[in-house]
């Protein structure tokens, strides 16, 4: 069997920006402009008052179709002119069977296309792994992947307001996440408010958005410690290893990190300060996924797949790569985005009792793989 066609479709849907703002994709308030990029309010980062996402369809010889997805909330035809121009090329016609080694193959002759010319990471990394996915999906409709370990992963709700904690937890979910989205003190009221609600079995982890500085993250990094949080998310830029580090040695409370870095190379200078890793599969692809999971593991790190922007593919390749991963245990669940994934799902994607359910992933992911 052979890769006969790939095909890529950038996706842009409209939605309610105001609805949507506190969100996966939205999680503050943007500066008004005519332009559907806009920036925000409070972190130095583009968003798009869209819901914006790039397809890729592999098809093989014999008719069989692989689904997959690219991280690309932002001009997601860069990533599909990337698929189309560059990754294509190398890969019609070649002969695949589904094993794990042809996948990764594969994985390195895409990455291996651009390498030289310094294309490691960004919308090049965003292309590969959206042809990953449907590598493995193909994978999966063949049979060549095995059984999930488990049926169903644990679900943290990311960017909620206060108010709905009680109605979540009591629907199960244990875990939930708040974005430092407007000043200080709002957000340790919402803390507080959501512990109230929720207990103090429940945890709470904050998504900082890079806008911290050195010289006050310890400082903001204590009260967290204070308030017992389950992790502190992107607190500082991405760009910056030793300060990662330093505030690690700093605070009791787990840094987490993942969704800035596509691959086991960009991630490696942070191992030695996260303790949470958060590989986000429209990213870096279940194939370096893999990897930078095993590296987590030989750290004492935990995996938690980063969920944002996305549609089917990504969803449940997040949710297949937890179910298959020893050191995982929860996955990361924007309500509003499942609610936009699944309008476009034949078998939706279920949410039960504060778990994703691993075993209702058909039509797109039938089975799964082991790590």
């Amino acid at each position: 069997m052979k890769i006969a066609a790939i095909e890529a479709t950038p996706v842009r849907l409209p939605r309610d920006l105001d609805a949507a703002t506190g969100t996966a994709g939205s999680p503050t308030r943007l500066v008004a402009s005519e332009s559907q990029y806009r920036w925000s309010e409070t972190v130095t980062a583009l968003y798009s008052v869209n819901f914006e996402t790039a397809l890729v369809k592999v098809t093989t010889d014999t008719g069989l179709v692989g689904w997959g997805e690219a991280q690309a909330p932002l001009a997601p035809e860069v990533a599909c002119t990337i698929v189309d121009l560059l990754l294509k090329p190398v890969l019609l016609g070649v002969e695949f069977g589904g094993t794990v080694e042809e996948i990764e193959n594969l994985w390195e002759r895409m990455y291996s296309t651009m390498r030289v010319r310094g294309q490691t990471g960004g919308f090049m990394l965003d292309a590969i792994a959206g042809v990953d996915l449907a590598l493995w999906d193909l994978a999966g409709r063949l049979g060549a992947s095995r059984p999930p370990a488990r049926t169903q992963v644990p679900a943290y709700v990311s960017g909620l307001r206060p108010e709905e904690g009680r109605r979540y937890w009591e629907a199960g979910f244990r875990a939930f996440k708040l974005y430092y989205d407007r000043d200080e003190a709002a957000l340790w009221e919402s803390f507080d408010a959501l512990r109230a609600a929720t207990g103090q079995e429940a945890g709470i982890a904050v998504d900082a958005l890079w806008r911290l500085a050195p010289d006050n993250a310890a400082a903001f990094g204590r009260k967290l410690d204070e308030r017992n949080a389950l992790w502190l998310e992107c607190p500082l830029m991405p760009e910056d290893p030793a300060a990662h580090v330093a505030l690690a040695q700093a605070i009791r409370t787990p840094l987490a990190l993942g969704e800035s870095y596509r691959t086991r190379y960009e991630l490696a200078p942070f191992l030695g300060a996260a303790r949470v890793i958060q590989p986000d599969l429209g990213r870096c692809g279940i194939t370096e996924a893999r990897r930078i999971a095993r590296l987590a593991a030989e750290r004492g790190a935990t995996v938690v797949p980063h969920v944002s922007i996305a549609l089917g593919p990504q969803i449940a390749a997040a949710i297949s790569f937890a179910a298959a991963t020893p050191n995982c245990h929860l996955v990361e669940y924007n309500p509003k985005v499942l609610e936009v994934a699944n309008r476009f799902l034949a078998t939706p994607i279920e949410v039960r009792n504060g778990h994703y359910h691993a075993a209702k992933q058909s039509p797109l992911w039938r089975e799964t793989f082991s790590v």
